[in-house]
């Protein structure tokens, strides 16, 4: 596979679709009513999860460019600390964040100055390709989790 293929099938990949719902098709005429809802028996509401990915991701992407960068406590910092206190400005900022780390996240794959499969030198032998597929998988679950939230929601409120 050359190097045009392999980022081209990564950005596809962090896009969605194909066999993945995408972001914008998962969050698209969610009503605001429904987005800080639980349904029975689940343990999370949408913002909460798309709160959950912004943070994982831009933990993520930081990690991979920064060596300074230093990790959320896990699993308490990967999730939002006052779920019930969510407002609109909330979703707005969980949804810009999540959408410009993941545009940073496509950018870093597509500039050939970067080499895919090099160790990242201040990890642990990682590489840049594992954490793109980190992020592309990472997100791929909880964008079927939001889509599986949604429709629960929508068949209590029916």
């Amino acid at each position: 596979m050359n190097d045009n293929t392999l980022r081209k099938s990564l950005v596809e990949l962090l896009n969605g679709g194909q066999a993945h719902i995408t972001f914008e098709k998962a969050i698209e005429h969610l009503n605001p009513a429904h987005r800080n809802v639980k349904p029975v028996g689940a343990q999370h509401s949408i913002w909460e999860v798309l709160e959950h990915m912004r943070l994982a991701q831009e933990d993520i992407l930081r990690y991979t460019l920064d060596s300074d960068w230093r990790s959320p406590e896990f699993p308490a910092g990967y999730w939002p600390q006052n779920p019930q206190q969510m407002s609109d400005a909330n979703w707005q900022q969980s949804l810009s964040g999540f959408v410009a780390d993941l545009q940073a996240t496509i950018k870093l794959v597509e500039d050939p100055k970067v080499d895919l499969t090099a160790v990242i030198s201040h990890t642990d032998g990682h590489t840049y390709l594992r954490e793109i597929l980190l992020i592309a998988d990472h997100n791929a679950y909880h964008l079927g989790q939001i889509l599986q939230l949604r429709k629960a929601l929508e068949h209590e409120s029916a």
